[in-house]
């Protein structure tokens, strides 16, 4: 019995980054065809007639429909990420001192262009804090930027 739960829990694991991968590549596959309908659309605008120009805006906005509901999707599926703290949560201002185990490599997600935030500077990283995105200084512990329910679906 327990074999099946330990079986069934390594496949679990095992799925999880692949539609996470699955999920990036179509968001960068929604992100190019963005381009290149922005790309039509120039050239119907310097070269095509009204008609033309009408037909490569409503592909310009059905690609960025597109991009939103994969980003949408995206962040609906890292709400559900299974995110444990062994502290409660505790809401951090600008300026605020984390204790060092708030910011723990394990709680440092990998910055992701997703977010819509800018990469961390040097000496600086991103917590996750249950919702909520903060930005640190890894040397003070100091709280530079808070993203309030980042992580929560939009």
């Amino acid at each position: 019995m327990k074999s099946k739960f330990l079986t069934a829990g390594l496949i679990a694991a095992m799925m999880v980054p692949a539609m996470a991968q699955a999920q990036t590549r179509e968001i960068r596959n929604d992100r190019k065809e963005l381009r290149e309908e922005k790309r039509d659309l120039r050239h119907a605008q310097r070269y095509g007639d009204r008609g033309d120009v009408r037909d490569a805006r409503h592909d310009v906005r059905d690609a960025r429909k597109d991009l939103r509901e994969s980003q949408r999707d995206w962040r609906r599926d890292a709400r559900y990420q299974n995110y444990r703290a062994p502290f409660r949560y505790q809401s951090f201002r600008v300026g605020s001192t984390l204790r060092s185990s708030y910011y723990a490599p394990a709680y440092r997600p990998a910055w992701d262009s997703r977010w819509g935030v800018p990469r961390a500077n040097r000496n600086l990283t991103y917590v996750r804090h249950y919702n909520d995105l903060l930005l640190v200084n890894v040397r003070s512990g100091k709280v530079i930027r808070v993203y309030r329910n980042h992580f929560r679906w939009r």
